[in-house]
């Protein structure tokens, strides 16, 4: 039986250059992209933070870290392959997954307290919780009559 990848009708050209780059790494013997994979972020503002959510399934708390310097904010991680029945004769049909390290930076604004940054991992996403100066947060201005 062949396997055959699904194509949705709608493809966009950057995973068409992604598939290319897959079998070029595949003819040189490379695995999954090794040390080529982004994780996807999201970036939220509140009145009091910034929270920043990394999805990293598959990538052990060990194997993160996270640090402030110069106001930049940088996520650094590795995700080890792991692969069942290691064999030579083992032909693989499809291979999505991606290994290797990787690395997210961001330029964080002056208004936030970069000595109170905070990070928790729990069920493969990473919160980072940078929380905004007092000078920084917006305050109502009360407003007086003139006499």
């Amino acid at each position: 039986m062949a396997l055959t990848r699904f194509t949705p009708i709608r493809v966009s050209p950057w995973r068409e250059v992604g598939d290319l780059s897959h079998s070029i790494g595949r003819l040189f013997g490379e695995t999954a992209l090794a040390g080529a994979w982004t994780p996807a972020v999201s970036v939220e503002e509140s009145a009091d933070e910034l929270l920043f959510t990394i999805e990293v399934p598959g990538v052990a708390r060990e194997a993160i870290s996270v640090e402030v310097k110069n106001d930049v904010l940088t996520i650094r991680g590795e995700k080890a392959e792991e692969r069942e029945g290691e064999s030579d004769d083992l032909t693989h049909h499809v291979l999505e997954r991606r290994f290797g390290s990787f690395q997210r930076t961001f330029k964080l604004p002056r208004t936030v307290s970069v000595d109170d940054v905070h990070a928790d991992y729990k069920d493969g996403l990473l919160s980072i919780r940078v929380p905004k100066l007092p000078e920084a947060k917006s305050r109502p201005i009360e407003i007086s009559t003139a006499d």
